[in-house]
């Protein structure tokens, strides 16, 4: 039987000698968290790792399917934490194999101080249950670090999109969006809700458009031009476009692209007068 009242109290009484020794010997060379140097920083990654004793010499206490759910909020919070976001996953895991270390060890002490009434046969299930339960933690908080991560790119991206493409104004009503580098699917999207947003905000009129700095257009670029052009019509905003280089010119052609219905200048100046 895995739950035992005894263990799970010997164990709850090792819990801040259990951190305090994993932090003694801690390689604080590691990149990231187990690196820091800073109190705070330091002070926050002990009561983490005393938050993992806390749940996890629990298990000796609870049915695992609850024992498991309790311990998925623990592994959501530190997920979500920037400190160990930019730790290499592999430094957590290995943190994640000395603790389980510890908790091999100190069920082997219990034993002996017990072994009147522990028997070898129990203290393999309980290392066994460790071992699983150890590994279950580290296939959890790798799934929930790569989702924590995943977002934080997404998160990353969305506003560098948002940076990239500046509504700047010129004047009460009028303003400039300049727009520099490669144009792909996710960024012009975030330009067109950027644009239709600050025009909004500042009631703007008219809109310059320079894309004096995109290296290239193609058809997926123009569309979102053109498409960005005709929501900002709508709601009153009209716009001039400027920039366009004769390698874009020529490509513009090849592609069919027709300009016939915007105000178009060849360079920004031009079409600031």
């Amino acid at each position: 039987m895995l739950i035992n009242e005894d263990l799970h109290q010997y164990l709850c009484s090792k819990t801040d000698e259990l951190t305090e020794e994993w932090y003694k010997t801690l390689d604080k060379n590691k990149e990231g968290v187990y690196g820091t140097t800073d109190p705070w920083e330091v002070k926050k990654l002990k009561e983490q790792n005393h938050g993992f004793h806390k749940h996890f010499c629990s298990m000796f206490e609870k049915e695992q399917e609850d024992f498991m759910m309790e311990f998925d909020e623990w592994i959501a919070e530190v997920t979500n934490d920037n400190a160990h976001l930019d730790t290499p996953l592999p430094s957590v895991i290995e943190e994640f194999f000395r603790t389980q270390i510890q908790y091999l060890e100190l069920v082997g002490k219990f034993a002996v101080k017990n072994k009147d009434k522990v028997k070898h046969e129990q203290v393999a299930v309980w290392n066994k249950a460790i071992v699983e339960v150890i590994s279950k933690i580290i296939q959890e908080y790798t799934v929930k670090s790569m989702e924590a991560t995943s977002k934080r790119w997404r998160e990353q991206e969305a506003l560098m999109d948002q940076i990239s493409a500046p509504v700047i104004r010129l004047s009460e009503n009028t303003a400039l969006l300049p727009l520099v580098g490669e144009i792909n699917s996710s960024r012009s999207e975030a330009m067109f809700e950027n644009a239709m947003a600050q025009a909004t905000n500042y009631s703007i009129t008219k809109l310059f458009i320079d894309i004096s700095g995109v290296p290239a257009i193609d058809t997926m670029v123009a569309n979102q031009i053109f498409q960005m052009i005709s929501g900002l019509k709508l709601i009153g905003v009209e716009t001039a476009l400027s920039g366009i280089s004769p390698v874009i010119a020529k490509t513009a052609v090849e592609l069919g692209i027709d300009f016939k219905d915007i105000q178009v200048y060849s360079t920004l100046p031009q079409a600031l007068k």
